[in-house]
């Protein structure tokens, strides 16, 4: 069943100082990567935990991904999101949809070191943030990602974002069969299956995705599933669907 928004919006759990007397600060594009891999009996979900000297979300287990870098928009790449998932990214929002997307590339391969795309020769100068991934002898692509929710986070938080949730089949998009390797931003990566995620210490926001993913895992035709977007209103927590 999918997550309940209560949760997602519970003022307590997410490992962060709530602070009311200040000025609310504006939320920063983010986005971020689940990858599913179906190679054992149930399916799993690449999952670490962030450094408990992070002052947005210390100590939480998260998927990998992080804030849209302005170069992001721009970096080429051998194929960009479908059709239906550019629109759902593209609601409410200015910045291009395709930025997302590549962001949630880099930052997964900042944070963990797997790398999403193919080999391939970069296409065209990459930008300093991607010199690294381009020496891998990798590109991007986009096609293999479906976007499963948004959430900006609430105003009483120090730090917001507003984040794009993309899912993929990692046998797809994954360019080899390397490990994970834990870093400065996550440590103690891991794949974990469904209820074994559920059982780690999530930020509110992450439990209830997991909910938004069980249903696409049990699911054949997920065409109709429309991805949660999570905000605060005037009238306080809302959720629609895209």
């Amino acid at each position: 069943m999918a997550g309940k928004l209560g949760t997602a919006f519970d003022k307590e759990g997410d490992g962060d100082v709530i602070q009311t007397d200040r000025p609310t600060p504006r939320p920063k594009d983010a986005a971020t990567l689940i990858l599913v891999r179906r190679d054992q009996a149930q399916p799993r979900l690449l999952m670490g935990k962030r450094s408990g000297k992070h002052t947005f979300m210390p100590d939480k287990y998260v998927f990998p991904g992080g804030r849209v870098d302005t170069a992001d928009g721009r970096v080429p790449s051998l194929s960009e999101l479908r059709e239906t998932e550019h629109q759902k990214v593209a609601h409410k929002t200015r910045r291009k949809p395709r930025a997302f997307g590549l962001t949630a590339i880099r930052e997964t391969f900042e944070e963990t070191g797997l790398i999403v795309g193919r080999a391939s020769d970069f296409p065209g100068q990459p930008a300093s943030d991607w010199q690294k991934y381009a020496e891998q002898g990798a590109a991007p692509c986009l096609q293999g990602f479906t976007m499963i929710g948004r959430a900006i986070t609430p105003p009483y938080r120090p730090k917001r974002f507003d984040a794009r949730f993309f899912m993929a089949e990692a046998e797809d998009v994954l360019i080899d069969e390397r490990p994970a390797v834990d870093g400065a931003e996550l440590h103690d990566l891991q794949w974990v299956t469904l209820s074994d995620a559920l059982a780690l210490d999530l930020p509110n926001v992450t439990r209830f995705m997991l909910g938004e993913i069980g249903e696409r895992l049990k699911q054949k035709d997920v065409s109709e599933l429309r991805p949660p977007f999570l905000r605060w209103t005037a009238g306080g927590h809302s959720q629609d669907r895209i």
